[in-house]
């Protein structure tokens, strides 16, 4: 499976738990780490906890296992490390306190295909209204 096929398995599952603010990026300087970094947000510890659970459960579907599971207890950074795609899911505070993809200068947002780029921007929307 590709990278790009699995960020975007992942982006589905995330967007299935209503996960929000989701987006895909490619960092050039991150590429010796992963190809791919998924970021989203859920409203709150047990949300952040289920869209986890809920992507293991769609990459387990495709035979993909993630490398290493982080922070799934406290569950305010959750990192789902899938060797060429790492998942980054945040509690609303934590996202907001580290700005990762602020801090990535030279990432770009990878545009995903209808339908998900589509549902992504509606939970975007819902959360900011």
């Amino acid at each position: 499976m590709t990278a790009l096929k699995k960020a975007i398995v992942a982006a589905e599952a995330a967007l299935e738990k209503k996960a929000y603010d989701l987006v895909v990026l490619e960092a050039e300087h991150l590429k010796p780490v992963a190809d791919y970094f998924l970021v989203a947000t859920g409203r709150s510890d047990v949300q952040v906890q289920a869209i986890a659970r809920g992507i293991e459960e769609a990459m387990g579907k495709t035979g993909q296992r993630p490398l290493a599971v982080e922070g799934m207890h406290h569950a305010h950074w959750i990192v789902l490390d899938y060797d060429d795609v790492v998942i980054h899911l945040f509690y609303e505070p934590a996202r907001e306190f580290y700005r990762l993809e602020r801090n990535w200068i030279d990432a770009h947002e990878v545009k995903l295909p209808e339908p998900i780029r589509k549902q992504a921007e509606e939970l975007r929307i819902r959360a900011i209204g």
